[in-house]
């Protein structure tokens, strides 16, 4: 039976440098997934390939179709979300129209769309103070709401999400937290990149660690707490 969303012998490529070494992971539907590891392990490499923005030869498939060999628009018009760890906003352009611009035009009228402009000003109520102010003054926190709530305005079944607590205090770490399970809580997946062991262990359903672009581990949050050979060689600094 095939995963809703499966990578499967994934090897990727920056020119001459082959970065994934056979990468095998899965998300389940409305769960969270966390890939973790230290830095330049393949983490973000892993779902740029997903994404079609790194070379790649393997499988991924989502909902059963093959995504290898497809465009970065055609593979989010699938209903693969992702959020890049630069948070690609809009400078010059308000908070609203960043997230208006997020919704998908010529979407399969499958019902109505699961987010709206008030789901998000209800989880994030700081950019609803903010709907008219331009993107580019808002502080590194409002920024990574606002780059998080754009992506889920295209109504994605699948979220990939690097980094989103890189740099934020830890208040807004909370609110990343349960914004994620949220959206769990809506039935959409997670796949989340990040360093942060805490907040990986207790939103996930299953961990993944990388090493030297390879799957070194995979089990329950649990799991990972309790083997600390894995911990120590492949996630502590």
């Amino acid at each position: 039976m095939s995963g809703f969303f499966e990578i499967k012998d994934l090897h990727a490529y920056y020119g001459k440098s082959h970065v994934l070494h056979g990468v095998d992971l899965r998300v389940d539907r409305g769960e969270i997934v966390s890939l973790l590891g230290r830095n330049g392990v393949g983490r973000s490499t892993t779902i740029k390939a997903a994404m079609g923005q790194v070379d790649a030869q393997g499988s991924i498939l989502f909902k059963g179709e093959q995504l290898i060999g497809l465009k970065a628009f055609q593979i989010a018009h699938k209903g693969l979300g992702y959020v890049p760890e630069n948070r690609d906003i809009f400078p010059s352009l308000s908070v609203e129209q960043n997230l208006l611009l997020g919704q998908k035009s010529g979407k399969p009228a499958a019902g109505k769309p699961r987010w709206s402009l008030d789901d998000m000003y209800r989880m994030f109520p700081r950019l609803k103070e903010r709907q008219h102010t331009a993107a580019g003054v808002l502080s590194g926190g409002e920024q990574q709401m606002l780059t998080l709530c754009r992506t889920l305005m295209g109504d994605p079944d699948l979220v990939m999400i690097d980094e989103p607590t890189e740099g934020l205090a830890p208040k807004i770490v909370d609110l990343v937290a349960e914004y994620l399970k949220e959206l769990r809580n809506r039935g959409i997946s997670v796949l989340l990149v990040e360093q942060k062991l805490a907040i990986a262990l207790e939103i996930s359903q299953r961990v993944y660690v990388m090493g030297h672009g390879c799957i070194v581990f995979e089990g329950s949050p649990q799991d990972l707490r309790g083997n600390q050979r894995i911990r120590q060689e492949w996630l502590e600094v």
